[in-house]
């Protein structure tokens, strides 16, 4: 099996409270476990980061209802890549509130120390979830 990672950002379309962020999750764990696709997900009540581990075909898929959920708006695909192992897999789907963000991660992988993911590279991007992950 072809094994891929996609990270994506979206801004926050919709209010998207701590009780929405958890039913999120409570869905796509359960989605992600039966697909076998892991991942973190970032969130700071305004932008989405996200990344995305599985076969191709069930990552894009994935990423295809993403495009379409009303939640999201201006999406952007930061970085697609074949891989050889998942970063992410004990996770069916990790999550970093914003609460865990701090400062100087930030500042590490973004020209602001402020978290914005439409301002990082793809490999920046990967770079932070990669280090918020292993906290």
């Amino acid at each position: 099996m072809l094994l891929v990672s996609l990270v994506y950002a979206s801004n926050v379309s919709t209010a998207v409270d701590e009780q929405a962020v958890a039913r999120i999750l409570e869905v796509s764990r359960a989605n992600n476990e039966q697909q076998d696709i892991t991942g973190l997900l970032c969130f700071n009540h305004r932008y989405f980061l996200q990344c995305l581990e599985g076969s191709r075909t069930r990552v894009n898929h994935l990423y295809q209802r993403i495009l379409g959920d009303p939640r999201h708006s201006d999406i952007l695909l930061l970085d697609y890549a074949e891989i050889e192992q998942r970063q992410f897999d004990q996770w069916a789907m990790g999550y970093v509130p914003s609460g865990q963000l701090a400062r100087q991660q930030i500042l590490r992988f973004s020209g602001k120390a402020e978290f914005n993911p439409y301002e990082m590279t793809g490999a920046s991007a990967r770079g932070l979830l990669a280090e918020l992950g292993s906290l």
